[in-house]
């Protein structure tokens, strides 16, 4: 079986948010415990694994994400790497539908390697600063909000972008605090650069250290910025040491993601289910 690594949210190699993806040739997935084998075995944020579904159906593809530790509810980096798989290897083309945990999700092929998610919209909560959040995170804390009824993440907003980029959290302490994880965010220090706010996010509750670029975090960051910079398009630079940019437009209860793949890696799986 052929198997992927995609840059996701980058045009560039080695930069944005890499995923595998395994494009299965039968009708349902193997047995869950070989699929968190093989995202183990590749050690990355996300293996994503898709099949073909029968025509006439609400969705053509049925899609899952795996993380070394754990199966996810909703994944936008990979599930823009496996667009880009479908429609480098001529798999599929154009409008593309995927059923998932969190519903049907279609991608579209917008050309030259850039592809448009819609995703659900994640409602946000306002809540009370958690005790010792700050001291975990290492850097005061301007306002907090829950995603938990939809991707499970607390959202925290930092002094600025210098904040941000700089933080250097407590992972094992920021475990207890989140479902799924915490993006921390600002807004752009210098919005000339070619971005609205900076975030990054850490999910060691389901095995990741930091996620170089979370295309699902940013169904909660586009309605959080869009409230306090007044435009429903804005574009996200998410990352660290290494970074990805995710272009969002807000579109009530549904959220477009924009952003652009590479492949860096094809290979052979060479252990079958």
């Amino acid at each position: 079986m052929r198997i992927r690594i995609v840059d996701a949210f980058t045009d560039r190699p080695f930069s944005g948010n890499p995923a595998a993806v395994l494009v299965l040739d039968q009708d349902a997935f193997p047995a869950d415990g070989w699929l968190q084998q093989v995202a183990r075995e590749m050690n990355l944020s996300e293996t994503a694994f898709t099949h073909p579904l029968p025509p006439g159906g609400d969705a053509d593809w049925a899609l899952r994400w795996f993380t070394p530790a754990a199966e996810v509810d909703m994944c936008g980096h990979a599930t823009l790497a496996t667009a880009h798989v479908l429609a480098t290897t001529g798999r599929a083309t154009g409008t593309v539908r995927f059923t998932a945990r969190c519903g049907v999700l279609t991608t579209e092929a917008a050309g030259e390697g850039r592809y448009t998610l819609d995703f659900p919209t994640s409602e946000l909560t306002p809540v009370a600063e958690p005790p010792e959040l700050a001291a975990a995170l290492g850097s005061p804390v301007h306002s907090v909000h829950d995603t938990a009824a939809h991707i499970g993440d607390l959202v925290v907003e930092l002094p600025d972008e210098r904040a941000v980029r700089e933080l250097r959290p407590d992972l094992a302490a920021l475990r207890a605090y989140a479902k799924r994880g915490i993006i921390v965010t600002a807004r752009a220090e210098d919005p000339s650069r070619g971005y609205d706010f900076a975030s990054r996010g850490f999910f060691p509750a389901v095995g990741i250290e930091e996620d170089p670029v979370t295309g699902s975090a940013h169904t909660a960051l586009a309605p959080f910025w869009a409230a306090r910079l007044g435009r429903t398009d804005l574009t996200g630079l998410q990352g660290g040491a290494r970074q990805g940019l995710v272009r969002v437009s807000l579109q009530g209860e549904r959220t477009l993601l924009t952003g652009d793949a590479v492949t860096v890696l094809d290979g052979e799986l060479l252990t079958a289910p």
